[in-house]
């Protein structure tokens, strides 16, 4: 379907405005659309009903006026779950249910598709969809291999489609104001170091127990193109995440959002070397594969940006346990989902703290709803509202996929320098890390036989 075809579908609908005063003011989102877009309609599909692509869909569902056409999982139980939700929030829907998103994509034709995968999954059914007509909200990391993203950045090009990726602190309205009040205005002068960490007890402690798969859920389907590990359990949330056939570790889950943030600040792009240590150093009984202990630097002219984290231990600052922290010659900024704190070096001005933004007023749903992000609803709200505007527009969201292949593949560059032991420069150009054959063979992963990885030139 073509850009016209699809503007004629949804109802001719009209650009929008959204100031970021509003967004400061922590101003319902949906208050302050223009009536013409509430009154739009867009047939929207999720793929992955679990935790985070229910809570995604429910934040779209809130800033606009959406049909959920169909939900895609291979969880029975799961997929009934998030029919039976959508309908208590918009009484009347009856989404049809799949377990084969390409049948989805097929029957009902979304406009837009939201994607809530596991990372091993995000690229195939993001290229899917885009090929399919839709526009796309795609979660953070993009891909599992660094080829993944290439390819899909090549479909969205292809294709001429928007895709907002789930980057949502670039639409976080506490850190919008500590752009404004401090980047800015020259508070902070020239940067010349960031730091970045997690310090979360988030790696799971898993047993390498063999389970029998449940009747209810297609777990062949659920691995896809990744290799195969025995069953644990059902895999959703905490398990896949301490994996890395499934995941890109803590590094594609959190140094992810926080390297993200860096760049758009600063205006960062590729980074020119890469560079990572690390591995398992505190829990060696769990069956889990991701690195419980690591340190990246991903450096640029005049200025390094390092990550840590630590499944373990104490954080540095129990104030930041996930942050990024700028230092200037004038001041420092130290940055979190919850909140910021500027401290300038002298007397010459004052320190600045500034608290997240909620919406529990305009939005009351939101507490009640099972393991909601409050802290993070009024950001993805402001970011689908972005993307709806993005599609409206014919321009580029505020988290286009070009971006989120930048801040993806650095994460993944990450990984594979700590696992060769040596620091990498990727040239996008040629697609290759220069002067490392080994280290370019592992830009894709193998996928399981019966399953085609797809490549940027054979989109």
């Amino acid at each position: 379907m073509d850009c016209r075809s699809l503007k004629k579908n949804m109802m001719n609908r009209r650009s929008f405005l959204m100031t970021s005063g509003s967004a400061l003011a922590g101003i319902s989102l949906a208050n302050s659309l223009p009536s013409h877009l509430r009154s739009s309609s867009y047939n929207v599909a999720l793929i992955g009903t679990g935790w985070y692509g229910k809570s995604d869909l429910f934040r779209l569902m809130q800033v606009g006026n959406i049909h959920v056409s169909g939900l895609c999982d291979v969880d029975q139980n799961q997929l009934e779950e998030a029919k039976m939700l959508v309908a208590q929030r918009k009484p009347g829907s009856k989404p049809l249910l799949f377990s084969d998103h390409r049948k989805m994509l097929d029957s009902v034709k979304p406009d837009l598709v939201i994607i809530g995968t596991p990372d091993h999954w995000h690229a195939l059914t993001c290229i899917d969809a885009i090929q399919s007509g839709a526009h796309v909200y795609v979660q953070k990391p993009i891909s599992i291999d660094v080829m993944e993203g290439e390819a899909m950045v090549a479909a969205a090009k292809k294709y001429k489609r928007v895709v907002q990726v789930g980057l949502q602190r670039r639409s976080t309205p506490h850190l919008l104001e500590a752009r404004d009040r401090i980047l800015r205005t020259g508070l902070l002068g020239k940067i010349h170091h960031v730091e970045m960490c997690c310090y979360y007890h988030m790696r799971a402690h898993n047993s390498g127990k063999t389970n029998s798969i449940p009747g209810h859920l297609d777990y062949e389907r659920w691995v896809g193109p990744a290799p195969m590990r025995t069953y644990e359990g059902l895999p959703h949330r905490g398990w896949w995440r301490s994996y890395m056939e499934y995941s890109n570790g803590i590094m594609g889950d959190m140094c992810v959002h926080m390297f993200d943030t860096v760049r758009w600040l600063l205006d960062l792009g590729w980074p020119d070397k890469i560079s990572s240590t690390g591995g398992i150093f505190n829990d060696k009984t769990s069956s889990a594969n991701t690195a419980d202990t690591q340190t990246a630097i991903f450096e640029y002219p005049e200025l390094k940006c390092v990550w840590q984290h630590r499944s373990w231990g104490t954080p540095v600052n129990p104030e930041y346990p996930w942050a990024f922290t700028l230092y200037g010659e004038k001041g420092t900024l130290w940055a979190s989902t919850t909140r910021y704190d500027f401290y300038p070096v002298g007397q010459s001005e004052k320190p600045i703290h500034g608290e997240v933004v909620y919406e529990r007023e305009q939005f009351p749903e939101d507490i009640s709803e099972k393991d909601i992000e409050l802290h993070c609803a009024p950001a993805t709200r402001k970011h689908f509202s972005n993307l709806l505007q993005s599609i409206e527009t014919d321009r580029q969201p505020v988290a286009p996929l070009t971006e989120g292949h930048i801040s993806t593949a650095s994460c993944l560059l990450a990984n594979i320098s700590m696992q060769l032991g040596r620091p990498l420069s990727y040239d996008s150009e040629s697609r290759t890390v220069k002067d490392d054959p080994e280290a370019t063979a592992l830009l894709s992963k193998s996928y399981r036989k019966g399953w085609t990885h797809p490549h940027p030139d054979q989109i």
